[in-house]
């Protein structure tokens, strides 16, 4: 059936019965009749996006594979850490939905297909856009070629034929990427194709969301008045000039293509001959061939541009064996007379290295006058390029290209206009002789005074060079002597170029970099970038000035790309606002490994006078070893900046330096500033923030770290404090999962003795563990502690604020999870306590530990069992001193013991050397967590022992988690204000409860989750409570709204069992949105 769009789909064939897995439901073989629910409707003509986020259903599109390894439309599993997205894109929640392969055999290669539904033909402009997200990886990759690794390819399925149209990068990252895929015109009715391949020792997963076509609909047929420079297709749309006889059916009926209208211009296709073109001795040379000769290697052409098949020819440079990458191939046209109205139209193809180059030149009496170059990798598609020749002596048209390591340069499609007339009589026009062997090794520069230098020293903001050359062409640039690296990578009808400044303007001056009219076929954004650069240290800014006049449709924007893994970060951006806009911008780049490029991107309606422009680039601060005033200031409020910290800007979302407008109070003043991660807000879709600091002098002494912090939302995730150490050693300080309410904590960790080592306290691991260079001595060690914020999948906030370093040790520590370390509690006795979880522990253990609820999180446990425990034989477990701070203190802890003969669990409470028995249990009821809290009224520093006794059981043990000191004496059993803690009391992980969850906050209110005004216990904004809030968990049962007041409790619980909480109060009509 067809929709009103002009998309069509086809009928589709029922799968067959698949098993399932996780929460997955297999994509349905049910034909709808129309498009899914699931496609975001609208028209599909020119520059409309049409789209399916998966959210109501699979769109049609189809599992087409023969055996069990297929795809399937599901959720994110929180449960399964490392396995497949933590989110889906759209929403970036892992209530979203979206498509993913399941689970493939582990001993054979496999593939699992996907198919789209039936689609009518698409215009040449047609755009792909995807978002993907590959995980996992093999269990050894030393030593497997390319094609055993995992693939994820997109093509398209034909009548004849299936051509591919794109394919994953060699090397991924973890979280969201897109994927862009351009398939050319298509006159006949066709489907897409997803393919993950990977070999028996891989486990990847990948999952698909927020499939998007642009552009691909033809233009509405409609008689149309048409401009000067435009003439008039067949079906009544007009078309530009310069458009007709250009090798593309941008008309859409061919009729701007027709045989008679072209019989002027000379088109060579390459599917015969060379067509009079000439091959210029050396090595390498251009090579005649076709995709299915070529392979399906990353980089090649997937497809020829004259037929869009695998059986079309083009000519092709790669950067093998035959030829040594950075060496120059060239191709010659015969000899045209002079002229001012010849030109010429070619289809180029660079994609798989970021160094590769096509120049197009005309010669005259041995001298080469460069008319266009192209450089970088333009993806995987074929690119239009046009010049004009303008020569008043007869002259060849020289085309040369360059193959970067890993890369392919092809071109197909050579058109001549009719004013480009071969020369009758062949004056001799002599190509000048290429410049001799370079001294320099493939894997070398040269620099301008001929020395050479490895090539990843080149742009890496320090001279190596003895005369600074290497540094010349990075970016840095008033744009009056060239373009010093920058290069444009556009595809479409907008491209980058030098001007001059016709005008005055304060922001830019002479020469500047500015937004031209393009010869792409493509819609989007016209794009330049800088040749690889890095490593760069934390403080690392761009800053250029500016200029855009545009209407609110156009914009200016930086974004950072790792050519490596295909990946892109939007680093700043401004929209036009209806006038012009002028301006010098600082956009922080912070640390990355190397390479990374800056791209500029644009897009501006040219033909309504419309410009941007951008000059006088600069690049600060940026040398990796940089060392700035504020670099050991780590000890911060941030009221008036961010101290010596700063962000790690390639993670995948950012700290915030934030007021309480809608983001709840700081802890300094209650009124002043924060960091805070909002990993919610629409551009983050990966799951980490990172924050660090620049190199530290040694540390001869421990110190420790004290902190604020908030985790909310009832599945914000896990926030870590990790050291690394150089070499790529992790070691976790402190770690922290899942919501502790809209509630400031604090938190403490020792930052150990580095002797004479210097360290850098950051949040992420080690830039790429190169070689150490910039004067570092080869054997200098470092270490780098880190602040982590791992998303998981749900809505909610993070805050930091009043960082602490103070001298020593930090004592005993008042709450301890088990995630890190055993907090300093030692053991003694005959038995052995023992920090484990359940899935890397060697003793018999709780299933899951109480504070994550998952077999990954840790507790300690005994082995009561009497081999190794016999009876009446005791194990201690012997904390550290603890320092009274008010009169009363109350001890919190969560205990578990084995079903069968566990023996028993005393505690005691030491002071003065005096034990003091608050505690004895030997039997329960099931092998679930218990919470246990007693008064401790000390007169001096205290300490807890925990004791199991052994019972003479065959096998037993006792676990302890979750302990916890506050201030102030224990409440009742059951009872709770919520003002030092929940006293127990939890929302039920439940998996079938996904309306709501219990969270806890205090009544200053963040703008995106409502509550009451004030607290029951104090009648403040200061009190805290409980409040439902939607998420993935819920009440076991309803309890009645009790208005917009406080209600009464609707459960009882039974003392030293978990309590559920009751829903108290609902905030009237205003329904939370998080916790």
């Amino acid at each position: 059936m067809q929709d009103p769009s002009g998309w069509i789909q086809a009928p589709r064939v029922a799968a067959g019965p698949r098993g399932r897995e996780k929460s997955f439901v297999r994509v349905s073989g049910v034909n709808t009749g129309r498009l899914g629910a699931g496609y975001l409707r609208g028209s599909a003509v020119l520059g409309t996006p049409f789209t399916c986020d998966f959210e109501d259903s699979d769109c049609g599109w189809q599992d087409v594979g023969t055996s069990t390894y297929g795809w399937v439309r599901g959720r994110a599993s929180l449960a399964a850490w490392g396995e497949g997205p933590h989110s889906d894109h759209t929403m970036g929640t892992d209530l979203g939905w979206f498509l993913a392969t399941t689970s493939p055999p582990a001993k054979t290669t496999a593939t699992a297909w996907l198919r789209s539904p039936e689609m009518r033909e698409a215009a040449a402009t047609c755009e792909i856009r995807t978002w993907y997200h590959l995980s996992g990886s093999c269990e050894s990759t030393q030593g497997l070629n390319q094609t055993e690794q995992p693939v994820l390819r997109l093509a398209v399925a034909l009548k004849d034929e299936v051509v591919g149209l794109w394919q994953s990068p060699e090397r991924s990252s973890e979280g969201w990427h897109q994927l862009v895929a351009y398939p050319g015109r298509i006159t006949e009715q066709f489907q897409l194709i997803f393919s993950l391949t990977q070999p028996p020792t891989c486990g990847a997963e990948v999952a698909l969301d927020d499939i998007m076509f642009r552009n691909c609909g033809l233009s509405e047929v409609e008689q149309q008045v048409c401009e000067a420079q435009e003439s008039r297709c067949h079906r009544g749309s007009c078309l530009a000039h310069h458009r007709f006889c250009d090798g593309t059916d941008d008309c859409g009926d061919s009729s701007d293509e027709d045989v008679a209208q072209c019989e002027n211009v000379t088109h060579c296709s390459f599917d015969h001959d060379l067509c009079g073109w000439e091959e210029v001795a050396g090595q390498p040379v251009w090579g005649r061939n076709t995709s299915l000769n070529l392979g399906t290697s990353y980089g090649i052409p997937t497809r020829d541009h004259s037929n869009n098949s695998r059986a079309g020819f083009f000519l092709h440079l790669g950067s093998g064996s035959t030829a040594q990458a950075g060496s120059t191939a060239q191709l010659s046209s015969p000899t045209f007379q002079a002229t001012n109205s010849c030109s010429l139209v070619l289809y180029c193809h660079l994609h798989g290295s970021a160094t590769s180059k096509l120049s197009i030149f005309y010669v005259t009496n041995f001298t080469k006058h460069l008319m266009r170059e192209r450089m970088g990798d333009l993806g995987s598609c074929w690119v239009r390029e046009r010049v004009d020749f303008n020569s008043t002596d007869p002259f060849k048209v020289l085309i040369e290209g360059v193959a970067g390591s890993g890369g392919t340069v092809a071109i197909d499609d050579l058109i001549l206009s009719q004013g480009c007339v071969k020369e009758q009589e062949e004056p001799v026009v002599m190509l000048p002789s290429q410049a001799g062997a370079s001294p320099c090794t493939a894997d070398e520069m040269a620099c301008d005074s001929g020395d050479c230098i490895a090539a990843e020293l080149a742009c890496d903001f320090a001279d190596t060079c003895a005369d600074g050359s290497d540094e010349k062409r990075c970016g840095t640039t008033t744009f009056e002597s060239g373009a010093a690296g920058w290069h444009d990578v556009s595809v479409g009808r907008l491209r980058w170029g030098l001007e001059k400044v016709t005008e005055s303007d304060s922001f830019l001056t002479g020469t500047f970099l500015a937004l031209q009219t393009g010869e792409g076929q493509m819609v989007g954004p016209a794009k330049a970038r800088t040749p690889p650069l890095g490593p760069s240290g934390p403080a690392c800014t761009m800053e250029m000035s500016y200029h855009i006049h545009s209407d609110t449709q156009g914009f200016l924007a930086i974004s950072v790309t790792d050519h490596t893994t295909g990946t892109t970060q939007l680093a700043w951006q401004t929209q036009g606002r209806g006038n012009t806009t002028r301006g010098r911008v600082h956009v922080p780049l912070g640390e990355r490994s190397r390479p990374f490029q800056v791209e500029l991107l644009a897009l501006v309606d040219l033909q309504g006078l419309e410009s941007v422009g951008v000059d006088n680039v600069t690049f600060e601060q940026c040398y990796l070893d940089v060392v700035l005033p504020t670099a050991a200031e780590l000890s911060c409020n941030f009221e008036t900046g961010m101290c010596g910290w700063y962000q790690d800007l390639s993670s995948d979302f950012k700290w915030v330096h934030s007021t309480g407008q809608g983001q709840g109070s700081d802890h300094t003043t209650g009124s002043g500033y924060f960091l805070s991660v909002d990993p919610s807000v629409p551009w983050s879709h990966g799951q980490r923030a990172q924050l660090l600091t620049s190199h530290q002098e040694p540390a001869t002494a421990p110190r420790c770290l004290s902190f604020w912090y908030r985790l909310a939302g009832p599945q914000i995730g896990t926030l870590n404090l990790k050291l690394w150490l150089e070499g790529g050693e992790e070691v976790v300080l402190w770690t922290h999962r899942g919501t502790q309410g809209s509630i400031w904590h604090r938190a403490w960790a020792t930052l150990p003795t580095t002797g004479q080592q210097r360290y850098q306290v950051r949040t992420r691991p080690p830039m790429s563990l190169a070689p150490a260079r910039h004067g570092v001595s080869d054997t200098a060690a470092w270490e780098q502690v880190a602040f982590e914020v791992l998303h998981d999948g749900f809505l909610g906030d993070v805050g930091l604020d009043d960082i602490t370093v103070t001298a020593g040790p930090c004592g005993a520590e008042l709450s301890c999870t088990f995630e890190v370390e055993s907090c300093g509690l030692a053991a003694s006795g005959k038995g052995t306590w023992q920090r484990q979880s359940n899935g890397t522990g060697t003793t018999a253990g709780p299933v899951a530990d109480h504070t994550t609820g998952t077999a990954t999180g840790h507790y300690m446990v005994v082995n009561t069992g009497r081999v190794l425990l016999p009876a009446g034989q005791t194990a201690a477990l012997t904390s550290q001193s603890y320092q009274p701070s008010v009169s009363a203190q109350c001890l919190a802890f969560w205990y578990q013991l084995s079903t069968g003969t566990p023996g028993s669990l005393r505690v005691f409470v030491e002071q003065s050397r005096v034990k003091r028995k608050v505690l004895s249990m030997s039997t329960m009821e099931g092998s679930n967590w218990h919470r246990s809290h007693f008064t401790i009224q000390p007169d001096g520093e205290w300490q807890v022992v925990f004791e199991a006794v052994g019972a003479g059981g065959d096998h037993g043990y006792i676990a302890l988690d979750d302990l916890h000191v506050s201030d102030g004496a224990c409440p009742e059993p059951a009872s709770c204000d919520f003002e030092q803690d929940t006293c127990g009391w939890s929302s039920p992980s439940d998996p079938r409860l996904h309306s709501f969850a219990w969270g806890w906050k205090s009544g200053i209110t963040l703008a995106k989750y409502p509550g009451p005004e004030q607290d029951h216990s104090l009648g403040t904004r200061n009190g805290r409570n409980t409040r439902p809030c939607p998420g993935s968990l819920a009440w076991p049962e309803r309890g009645r709204a009790a208005g917009d007041g406080w209600g009464s409790p609707v459960h009882s619980v039974r003392p030293g069992s978990t309590a559920f909480l009751s829903p108290f109060r609902l905030g009237g009509a205003a329904q939370p949105q998080g916790c």
